[in-house]
C-alpha cells in the first residue's frame, strides 16, 4: 500500500498559532495547512503538492465563484505539522500514529514543503514542530478541502 502526503486546508479570514498562551504564528485572509506525513513519503510528494496548493483556485472572485488562487489573493499560509492525520482508528479505542513518520523524516519534509511555498512567492509562517500547540481561526466559507498525494 502506498502511503501518502495528506494536508488539509482550510481557507481562513483569520489564524494563529499559540504555545503556553503564547502568539507564535498569525497570519489574516489566505489559508491555514495542517501538514500528515508518513514514514514513505518523498521530496516529489511534497513538489506535487506545493505545485498543487499554490495554484488550487479556492477563493472567491468578483462574481463569488471560487475562481482565485493564494496567489491570486496575496494571501498568507500557516502551516501546522500534524502527525495526527495519519490516525490509524480500525482496532481498538486508542488511535494508533505508527504510520506517522519520525521526526528525523518528517522534520526535513516539512521545511522542504514550507521552502517549496515560498520559492512560490507565498508568505509562510509555521506552527512549532512537534510541541503542543492550540491553533485558533475563523474558517472562511467554510471551506476545507483534503488533499494527498496518493491521488496525484
Amino acid at each position: 500500500m502506498r502511503l501518502i502526503l495528506r494536508i488539509v486546508i482550510q481557507r481562513s479570514k483569520k489564524a494563529e498559532v499559540k504555545i503556553e498562551n503564547k502568539s507564535i504564528a498569525s497570519i489574516e485572509h489566505g489559508l491555514v495547512l495542517l501538514i500528515g506525513i508518513e514514514s514513505a513519503d518523498t521530496k516529489e510528494d511534497v513538489d506535487y503538492l506545493v505545485r498543487k496548493i499554490s495554484t488550487m483556485r479556492i477563493f472567491s472572485d468578483e462574481s463569488d465563484k471560487m475562481n482565485l488562487s493564494i496567489q491570486d489573493v496575496k494571501g498568507d499560509i500557516l502551516s501546522i505539522s500534524q502527525f495526527t492525520l495519519h490516525a490509524e482508528t480500525k482496532k481498538g479505542n486508542r488511535p494508533s500514529f505508527i504510520q506517522a513518520a519520525k521526526p528525523e523524516v518528517a522534520t526535513p519534509l516539512y521545511d522542504s514543503f514550507n521552502e517549496g511555498l515560498r520559492n512560490n512567492n507565498l508568505h509562510v509562517v509555521e506552527g512549532l514542530f512537534g510541541a503542543d500547540m492550540q491553533v485558533s481561526l475563523i474558517n472562511d466559507g467554510p471551506v476545507t478541502i483534503v488533499i494527498d498525494s496518493k491521488n496525484k
